[in-house]
């Protein structure tokens, strides 16, 4: 692009031009130039579409132009992906004299993060005309100098490089003098008058001359000096210096008095003419007098301020010899001084872009930050080279001039290592060399890679049987070696049956303390071992989970007191014979109990209240049951035995369990028949009638059923016979006439038999020759037995006779309606009356001496 236009009177041509020069390749580098002066908006280059990247992402990506140079003086159009220039670019402001001047420019985007180096070249334009020290030069000249003597002058400078600041000068016209100009092998260009004719300070005092410095641009400039030249009057010698250049090196930072040179002057005249002293041009810069002093007397050059390499690196100093004679001739010499570099410069660091955190799961060589690194010195001095700490996954990747990247060099694990300290080191070439550090804290990202982890694959928890609903009996814990949510675990249960029931309805678990609960009491006999799984699972996306596995041993407690099955076939009594031996068993109990371990350990024993004689007649072995005799088993004693028996297991507190063991003893035949007179007439007399009692007898087996069935013969051939008058009861009966002497029979019985008629009644009086009366007592009420209804006697009336009564009463079943029966008695005779037809029997309660037999007997 070429744009030019007139400005002023003069044509001013502007050259502008903006191309693209190459990519250097592997180092994402795009170089541009453009010229200094450029307006606002000229156009540099598409600068996103050279570094390939795309208008849509420009704003998505942080898209953003970095300079280490003035910022402002380039921007990109975010719309049109254009880099133009923003602000005016002086290239000797920006460079000074330096040949090459460039703006460096960072290019970087985000996601991922790139990093671009454009280089855009400031090109110079002939935009500074020559400039002399001093717009008007004062020189003072002997009339008597010489035809062809010199008169040094101070050139112009021109601020531009180049063909740009190449200087030529002219003269104006005139008699006296011409311009001289002298080059050297340092491209120093000495600048002087030389006198062409002879002056006369009386024809003309003062001379005027124009001087023009053109530079060569095109178009070119131009500067001019006037100089006054005033004659003055005779000084035959000027002083003359040993050399019209002296040349010296001097290290920067020499210490204020260090010596720089000796310039040396000698004049040919004698006395005060031959005096010289020494100064500096009057032309000679502020900064070059306030960094050196001369001594006006020994020409001596000293160090008087800062000498600093990087801000000036040649000084060119104009010194004067002048005499004192009158008028005062001089001579001139140039000092050069060439400052040496010194190591004085730490490098300099500086973090352009940072790219935090960064995920561990970032990939190798994802860029991290862009450092700049510099050095003021130069040569060795100004070589930097930058390293980074050991031991740590990153390195630095040289990505341009001065430019390095820090990138991932190796995988990262947070949980390993979350933060890394990451120090950069840049040190010079310099010897002693200097060094500077910058310390970045490189924060390692979670990403969910880590699932749960249990501290085991299986738990075992034991926990009492009975348990209050809800109770706490264990705690799961994870632990997630991720951060935040990633690490935020949840827990709950893995589903499954138990049976028929849901694992649900057992156990639950608390989502974020992983407190496992059980929801109902737990039954050792029903469920021994609940084996189930928990499952913890982190907030990640996606998550990530484990599971453990539970264990829980349901522990027995003494919740179960035993049980005795009931004894015997069917539950029924247990027979067992009379006169059996000590250590017959009779029973041996089966308890079971549904514990285990102690609390299923069952003792027998008889219960306390069991009745002594139960205790008397048998033992129990406590550990198998067993019930055996001890004592001697009498049917007629004891007929049933009630056994009182429990079972007590060994558990804390422990528990019992009762049965009741009904023994029923069985009858031998062990008892021999009792017989016992009841009563006996003797003698009988001859003359007794048939059916005579003789004599009551009683007969008794104490066994039972046919063992104490009794049957009762009479001796064969004796006149008499048995008639079973009740149970157990028989009567001696006469059967046929006894032959004797004796009177008719003096006594007579009336027994009362179970025996009576069908039919009519019965009422007779007897006399009774034997007996007494032991006692009589007064029975309120009558009983009956075999299930039959209770009766009442109404009264009973006995009267003492002379007579004797003999009332048999035996034990007789009696209908539940009895009648009124009344006994009357006055001195001469016993009347009883009864119904007809029946025959009865009463018994004294158990507080009566006697019973079921009453005897009067005569005095």
């Amino acid at each position: 692009m070429v744009l030019s236009w007139r400005e002023g009177q003069g044509d001013c041509r502007l050259l502008l031009s903006v191309m693209l020069l190459f990519w250097e390749a592997g180092r994402g580098q795009v170089h541009y130039w453009v010229s200094e002066e450029a307006k606002h908006g000229t156009f540099v280059g598409r600068i996103t579409q050279d570094l390939g990247l795309e208008l849509a992402e420009l704003v998505p990506r942080l898209f953003r132009v970095a300079s280490k140079d003035r910022g402002d003086l380039l921007e990109v159009n975010l719309q049109n992906g254009i880099l133009f220039v923003n602000s005016r670019i002086d290239r000797e402001e920006l460079c000074g004299r330096r040949a090459e001047c460039s703006i460096h420019l960072e290019v970087i985007v985000d996601r991922p993060l790139q990093v671009f180096h454009v280089e855009v070249e400031v090109k110079d334009i002939n935009d500074n005309p020559p400039v002399f020290p001093k717009a008007v030069k004062n020189l003072f000249i002997y009339e008597s100098r010489s035809l062809g003597s010199r008169i040094p002058l101070e050139g112009a400078s021109d601020a531009d490089i180049g063909a740009n600041s190449l200087l030529t000068y002219r003269l104006n016209s005139n008699e006296y003098f011409t311009l001289d100009v002298k080059r050297n092998d340092e491209e120093i260009k000495s600048l002087g008058l030389v006198l062409k004719k002879l002056l006369n300070r009386e024809d003309t005092p003062e001379h005027h001359l124009l001087i023009t410095a053109v530079d060569g641009g095109k178009p070119e400039l131009t500067g001019t000096a006037q100089l006054k030249i005033t004659v003055l009057d005779v000084n035959d010698n000027a002083p003359e210096f040993e050399s019209t250049i002296y040349k010296v090196k001097l290290f920067e930072n020499a210490p204020n008095g260090t010596l720089v040179v000796t310039v040396n002057a000698s004049d040919l005249d004698e006395g005060i003419n031959k005096d010289i002293v020494y100064s500096f041009n009057t032309d000679t810069s502020a900064d070059t007098l306030s960094k050196f002093h001369l001594d006006p007397v020994n020409g001596y050059i000293i160090v008087k301020g800062d000498i600093d390499f990087e801000l000036t690196k040649l000084y060119e100093i104009q010194v004067e010899a002048t005499d004192k004679g009158n008028p005062p001739m001089a001579d001139h010499c140039t000092v050069l001084v060439e400052i040496l570099d010194t190591n004085d410069n730490v490098p300099e660091l500086a973090v352009k872009s940072l790219s935090l955190p960064i995920l561990e799961d970032a990939p190798v060589g994802t860029v991290i930050a862009l450092i700049s690194v510099s050095d003021l010195d130069s040569g060795a001095n100004g070589q930097v080279t930058c390293t980074l700490t050991h031991h740590v996954p990153f390195k630095l990747v040289s990505t341009f001039k001065n430019y390095y990247s820090l990138v991932l060099d190796s995988v990262l694990d947070r949980e390993s290592v979350a933060n890394y300290e990451v120090v950069v080191t840049a040190r010079d070439g310099g010897s002693p060399s200097l060094s500077a550090t910058v310390s970045m804290s490189v924060e390692v990202a979670d990403v969910n890679d880590n699932a749960p982890a249990f501290a085991q694959h299986e738990y075992t928890v034991f926990v009492k049987e009975n348990n209050p609903p809800g109770c706490h009996i264990f705690t799961v814990s994870a632990r997630d070696a991720d951060a935040q949510e990633n690490a935020l675990v949840s827990y709950s249960l893995v589903e499954r049956r138990v049976g028929e029931r849901a694992l649900s309805s057992y156990v639950s678990v608390h989502a974020e303390s992983g407190k496992v609960y059980a929801l109902q009491p737990l039954d050792h006999e029903e469920l021994e071992l609940l084996q189930f799984q928990v499952s913890a699972r982190d907030a990640g996306v996606p998550p990530l989970g484990s599971n453990v596995t539970l264990q829980v041993f349901v522990l027995d407690e003494n919740d179960n007191a035993p049980a005795l099955l009931p004894p015997g076939p069917g539950g029924g009594p247990m027979k067992l014979l009379e006169n059996v031996p000590n250590g017959t068993l009779v029973i041996k109990l089966n308890a079971s109990d549904l514990d285990e371990g102690l609390n299923g350990n069952i003792m027998y024993s008889f219960s306390a209240d069991i009745l002594p004689i139960v205790k008397s007649k048998f033992y129990m072995d406590p550990i198998t049951g067993e019930i055996m005799v001890k004592g001697y088993i009498d049917f007629e004693e004891t007929k049933s035995y009630e056994i009182l028996v429990e079972g007590i297991d060994k558990g804390q507190p422990p528990l019992s369990g009762h049965c009741t063991v009904m023994v029923e003893v069985e009858d031998t035949n062990d008892n021999a028949p009792v017989m016992e007179f009841k009563f006996l007439s003797l003698p009988i007399r001859e003359d007794a009638p048939l059916g005579t009692v003789i004599a009551l007898i009683s007969v008794s087996d104490l066994d039972s059923s046919v063992n104490g069935q009794v049957t009762c013969t009479l001796s064969p051939h004796v006149p008499f016979r048995l008639v079973s008058t009740f149970k157990n009861y028989y009567s001696l009966e006469r059967r046929q006439r006894v032959c004797s002497g004796e009177g008719p029979p003096k006594t007579d019985l009336m027994a009362f038999s179970p025996s009576v008629p069908d039919s009519g009644d019965r009422e007779d009086q007897q006399a009774a020759t034997v007996g007494s009366l032991s006692k009589v007592t007064r029975q309120d009420s009558l009983s009956n037995t075999n299930s039959w209804s209770s009766l009442k006697l109404m009264s009973i009336e006995l009267v003492m006779p002379s007579n004797h009564l003999i009332l048999c009463l035996p034990h007789l079943l009696l209908p539940s309606v009895f009648p009124r029966i009344r006994v009357f008695s006055n001195e001469s005779a016993l009347r009883i009356r009864w119904p007809k037809y029946w025959s009865f029997s009463f018994s004294i309660s158990p507080s009566n001496e006697y019973s079921g037999l009453i005897s009067f007997r005569s005095d």
